[in-house]
């Protein structure tokens, strides 16, 4: 094999191919597929992906690998193959493809160093190498590539006597601690305290605790421990009696937490009904698809861990997803309670450096399950036995930039490589998988009842219509306020959720209607009220808030909308009483803060958790009594054909926190659409109702799951280029497309113009379109030739935004 396929990192049409180029000589044994080399492109040098090893290439004049960047493979066979399935299905580049599967630390500036592995002597390597790690345990690699020796130091790699480290410059450095240890043999030692004067008290304590131990210690551990001072030791470092090292250790995002160990629950009968096809599948090695629907509380997370269990038990490693962040903590807690150490955790709250590490124990094989969001179903696991996706109607699952993969899909996909089991849970399954269970396309299992047999939450649904019209006008009903008051004088917890982020929603003047835009987007700006500034969600705008009306001067310029702020500021003013625990985009800033403020509400700090999306989803605490929505329907009226669907979604999961234990619970929903089929029947928590009336709307109108969709965006700084550009591509595909393929445009955007650029569009809905990749294939490649014009064209297949 003389001859490596690379991707090179440049991502283009016209480089989205593989190029081929010569292995040296002194690479012939080292290089292979999926390893990371860097590369001569043009006259310059980048990293590229080795797809695969050949003889020979139609190419005649082929230039030379420069260097290798891994002595082994960052991307497993697997994974490579994956790469070209995402670039078919999202339409993306293979390099996109390929990066989106590492963790940033990969993808940064590098420096590299090859050292010991733990616990491994300098006399485990062969004599050539002795000089090379004699200093301390390290090699540079331009050092290795200057001396030739990366062969040699490959074999030792795989022998697991060295290991290669990513200096990531900026991005990433290793964590170090500094070891202090003996140089010299215990009687030696014992010699030493002898010579030493009287006076050197400190010294010889020091010393006689590595007669005692013979072993490396943390030095901060050994000067909290003997109460001793750095100098002293460094005083002995100097006499060449101990040594002193740096020790790699990994940055554990859970180091200064205990996990409580638990055991395996005895399962309710629905509980053993619906977990036995899945441990069938797993023992027989059989790819099937489950979709676990159970109402909130029912015990879904049972099945999940048991059900990893047995995989760990067959030797197999487990994919555990969930949704962003706000799941994190209670799921890390279930999961590292039972598991230990075989959990490693990937979500966007760790540092890029704890990201790296957490993949590396997957890469290295010292895990056995990977908890985490979306990007986590690329952990680099060899023999996958189950992967999960919890909640997986949520839309975080579904990237929204290069590659736009939906990491169900990815999980399928994966699965059916391992043929392995994929369990999709939910208690609001989306549209397309619960037809998809309907049509026994997936298995579905079902958990109808909560664990301890407790009724669903009482549901009660206020029309703020009626409540404004009797003169209430606060943001709180009548029956809500009485509700807060009688839960804190029983020392009860509520939850109050509000469907939406920032102070208020917008500025507008009650005399001429007018409402502050942006100038760059044509979408209302955004109030927040801690720095008295207006914000443009979308590309950044600030702008100060106006005392009268630019249009007709007027002094009614007032906020609209609720915000959490404002939500916090009233309870102050009717419940000063109250200890309220805020939780938004604001709060949450901070690396950790989400999980304490989580904790402080446990531990019964305060009376009332108040939040937006993140607070919906998965949070189970025993004190909760009462669950009140502020606002159910801010999201009913997007120009979005899912908005009733997630109203649906999200009212149902905010209902299923109330009452979990002991204490029955309790809903309050207000809105100002109570007639509206997602809020009555979230109030009933009645899915199979709300499915069968969601579905009948989507096949009227042409919609998934009865229609796949793709989604045309083009935007350019001209309108006319817009227009223009647009009308063509829409023409093309009507064209390329057979009569039964719906396609709609061209059109304005909803949101017409982000960031001083003008947005149309172009929805295509069609069933079964042979041609359609073909054609949406064309439509990027000839515009991506046409980039210098300042027009972009991007293409999202099966969108979950359409805005």
């Amino acid at each position: 094999m003389e001859i490596a396929s690379v991707i090179v990192d440049v991502p283009a049409k016209q480089t989205d191919r593989v190029f081929d180029y010569l292995i040296p000589g002194k690479w012939r044994d080292t290089i292979q597929p999926g390893m990371r080399v860097i590369v001569p492109f043009g006259p310059r040098n980048i990293q590229g992906f080795v797809i695969e090893l050949k003889k020979e290439s139609e190419v005649k004049q082929l230039r030379e690998i420069i260097e290798p960047m891994d002595l082994e493979p960052v991307l497993n066979h697997e994974l490579l193959a994956l790469g070209s399935w995402l670039t078919e299905h999202t339409l993306c580049f293979k390099i996109v493809a390929y990066q989106a599967m590492l963790p940033a630390a990969l993808k940064a500036k590098y420096e590299k160093i090859v050292k010991l592995a733990p616990g491994i002597e300098i006399s485990a390597l062969p004599l050539s190498l002795h000089s090379f790690f004699a200093k301390n345990g390290k090699l540079d690699w331009q050092d290795a590539l200057k001396n030739g020796i990366v062969s040699l130091l490959q074999k030792e790699t795989a022998k697991g006597h060295l290991e290669v480290l990513y200096i990531v410059k900026e991005k990433v450095r290793k964590k170090q601690r500094k070891y202090i240890r003996p140089l010299v043999s215990q009687a030696v030692l014992t010699e030493e305290i002898g010579k030493l004067p009287v006076n050197a008290e400190k010294q010889k304590q020091v010393i006689s605790y590595f007669v005692e131990h013979f072993a490396p210690i943390e030095m901060r551990q050994l000067v909290a421990e003997l109460n001793t001072t750095a100098s002293t030791i460094k005083a002995l470092v100097g006499k060449r009696i101990l040594g002193e090292e740096e020790v790699e250790v990994y940055r554990d995002p859970y180091e200064h937490r205990r996990f409580e160990r638990t055991k395996p629950l005895p399962l309710t009968k629905e509980q053993q009904t619906a977990i036995e096809p899945i441990l069938n599948t797993v023992e027989r090695n059989l790819h099937e698809v489950f979709l676990l629907y159970g109402v909130t509380g029912s015990g879904k997370t049972e099945i999940y861990l048991q059900s990893i269990q047995e995989v760990i038990e067959k030797g197999q490693e487990a994919i555990v997803l969930v949704p962003e962040i706000a799941l994190t903590p209670q799921m890390v807690n279930r999961f590292k309670g039972r598991f230990g150490d075989l959990v490693a955790v990937l979500h966007s709250g760790l540092s890029a450096g704890e990201k790296y590490d957490e993949w590396r124990k997957i890469h290295r094989k010292e895990v056995k399950v990977v908890v985490g969001a979306r990007s986590a179903i690329f952990a680099p696991f060899e023999n996958l036995g189950i992967i999960i996706i919890d909640e997986e109607h949520e839309t975080s699952y579904k990237q929204e930039e290069m590659p736009r993969y939906h990491a169900r899909d990815v999980a399928i996909e994966r699965a059916k490589t391992y043929s392995c089991p994929v369990v999709l849970g939910s208690a609001t399954p989306s549209l397309e998988t619960f037809a998809r269970a309907q049509k026994k396309v997936y298995h579905l299992l079902t958990l109808p009842i909560r664990m301890n047999n407790q009724p669903l939450p009482a549901v009660e649904i206020i029309d703020m219509r009626e409540e404004l019209r009797d003169g209430n006008r606060s943001m709180f009903s009548r029956k809500l306020f009485e509700m807060l008051k009688d839960r804190i004088e029983k020392k009860q917890q509520t939850v109050l959720f509000l469907n939406k982020r920032g102070h208020s929603s917008f500025v507008m003047c009650r005399d001429c209607g007018y409402v502050m835009n942006c100038p760059n987007c044509d979408i209302s700006l955004t109030y927040h009220r801690v720095n008295e500034q207006m914000k443009c969600h979308y590309c950044g705008y600030e702008s100060f808030v106006p005392k009268v009306c630019p249009e007709c001067t007027s002094e009614y310029i007032r906020y609209f909308g609720t915000g959490t702020q404002k939500v916090e500021d009233e309870l102050g003013k009717i419940l000063p009483e109250a200890r309220v625990i805020r939780m938004d985009v604001d709060t949450t800033g901070r690396k950790g803060s989400h999980e304490r403020l989580l904790k402080d509400f446990l531990d019964g700090k305060a009376d009332i958790l108040l939040g937006t999306q993140m607070i919906a989803k998965g949070l189970d605490f025993p004190n909760i009594t009462l669950v009140g929505v502020l606002s159910a329907d801010t999201m009913l009226h997007l120009p979005d054909f899912r908005s009733s669907e997630k109203t649906f979604q999200l009212l149902t999961q905010v209902s299923g926190r109330a009452g979990r234990h002991q204490l029955p619970g309790e809903v309050i929903i207000q809105t100002y659409t109570p007639e509206h089929y997602s809020v009555e029947l979230a109030g009933t928590q009645d899915y199979d109702l709300f499915y069968q009336q969601e579905m009948l709307s989507r096949k009227m109108h042409h919609y998934p799951p009865f229609y796949f969709l793709s989604l045309i965006t083009v935007s350019h700084e001209q309108l006319l280029a817009v227009v223009t550009a647009t009308e063509k591509i829409t023409n093309y595909v009507q064209s390329r497309l057979s009569p039964e393929a719906v396609v709609l445009g061209p059109a304005a955007s909803p949101i017409p113009r982000i960031n001083n650029r003008y947005r149309y569009q172009c929805l295509i809905k069609y069933k079964r379109e042979p041609n359609l990749t073909t054609t949406l294939k064309t439509i990027l490649d000839q515009y991506q030739k046409d980039a210098k014009s300042g027009l972009q064209v991007s293409i999202d297949v099966n969108p979950f935004i359409l805005m």
